[in-house]
């Protein structure tokens, strides 16, 4: 029989359908390694057999998302803590061992190894409810938009391809009322067969507002293209039926914001998070999911470090304080900050001052609303501390 361990370092190669897990100890030997089914008996099982290993196990997984959502549950409803080991560690670690073969249990070795090397890694801590809900709601609405972009893209080429005066004369990411048209009208003829006056009448029956103005864009359009075009009435049907599917998308997303809306706002720190300028309830939504549990950083610089915030030096040789973006950050959280900023700047106030602060001194457009969303992570940070919302003014400290 083994003798049992005082410690193990258990690394987990996650993945859907299965995971590889391997357990060393502290000598780097292998005790255990298994492919483990992502089911919960199967879960259940390997946990038993690795928890029997040692006095204490030390969890590390590569993945934190959905993929080992149940995993992660699992090992907390055991008292266990998994931290989270980037994939790009993993591929760098793995060349300081022997074997150039890349599998599930040479990956989950090496996950072990990188933990039993290094204790600087996140915790992960599995999401309440809340921050469960708002992680699958922001997930689902991120495919979402990027199915938005991608129709949009097709419908462009699409239209460049009979009616490229048409697909010039409008913003058909933004403008609602072109896309409606589209439904309806998507050839230079049929556009001046409808006229003015009665596509204007069309288009203000379904709500477009500015119903003149479309109508007069198509009609300038459709008089500058005299030509039909090969394939121009399957080309036409297509264009209508993506300018239907956008539209539809539209509305599902309108669904979608609203729902995160109102579990963002059941937060118990929504107001204070959204009081920020610039931080709105979807961006306050993904701020919660990125950020995760706020006791875990200790200060505002962690908080800023974590977002990719904080330049680290990267000197060579004699070149010294050469300072860069850090290379383990979270790319949701920068983004969250990153777009918070640049919204906040767009009106008067602290956030516009600091920002064209910097711009006067030399920095360039990126640059400026870099360390402008370095300044509200720290702003931030002490906001959600003190319990406080945003105010313009400082906060008045009484004398003691």
């Amino acid at each position: 029989m083994n003798e049992r361990k005082a410690q193990v370092w258990a690394g987990v190669d996650a993945g859907k359908g299965h995971h590889w897990a391997a357990v060393v100890d502290e000598t780097g030997a292998t005790l255990w390694s298994k492919k483990v089914d992502n089911d919960e008996s199967a879960i259940l099982a390997a946990l038993g057999e690795i928890l029997g290993l040692a006095d204490q196990v030390h969890w590390a997984v590569d993945i934190s998302g959905t993929s080992s959502a149940l995993l992660l549950a699992l090992l907390a409803a055991h008292g266990q803590r998994a931290v989270y080991v980037p994939g790009r560690t993993v591929n760098r670690m793995s060349g300081a061992y022997r074997g150039e073969a890349k599998t599930d249990a040479r990956d989950a070795y090496v996950i072990a190894e990188t933990a039993r090397h290094r204790n600087d890694f996140a915790t992960i801590g599995v999401p309440a409810q809340l921050a469960a809900d708002l992680a699958l709601l922001t997930a689902h609405r991120s495919d979402l938009v990027a199915d938005r972009v991608r129709l949009i893209n097709r419908l462009r080429d699409v239209l460049t391809g009979i009616f490229p005066a048409l697909e010039r004369a409008f913003d058909y990411s933004s403008q609602k009322g072109a896309l409606v048209l589209l439904t309806g009208y998507q050839t230079p003829a049929a556009i001046r067969r409808r006229g003015r006056a009665r596509l204007t009448a069309w288009l203000a029956n379904r709500s477009v507002r500015g119903a003149d103005a479309v109508a007069a864009t198509a009609l300038e359009a459709a008089q500058a293209q005299q030509t039909g075009l090969p394939g121009e009435d399957v080309a036409a049907q297509i264009v209508a039926d993506l300018a239907a599917q956008i539209l539809a998308l539209d509305d599902r997303l309108k669904r979608i914001d609203k729902q995160i809306r109102d579990t963002f706002r059941g937060h118990p720190q929504a107001e204070i998070i959204e009081s920020l300028p610039g931080m709105g309830p979807i961006l306050g939504a993904e701020f919660v999911v990125a950020a995760g549990d706020l006791s875990a950083y200790a200060d505002a610089g962690h908080l800023a470090s974590a977002a990719g915030l904080v330049p680290v030096p990267r000197d060579s040789g004699r070149r010294t304080g050469n300072l860069h973006r850090p290379k383990r950050y979270s790319r949701r959280l920068r983004r969250v900050f990153y777009l918070s900023a640049q919204t906040s700047i767009i009106r008067e106030g602290p956030n516009r001052d600091f920002y064209l602060k910097k711009r006067g001194e030399g920095c360039k457009h990126v640059q400026a609303v870099i360390a402008l969303a370095r300044r509200r992570a720290s702003v931030l940070w002490a906001l959600l501390r003190d319990g406080r919302i945003f105010t313009s003014a400082p906060p008045v400290t009484q004398a003691a």
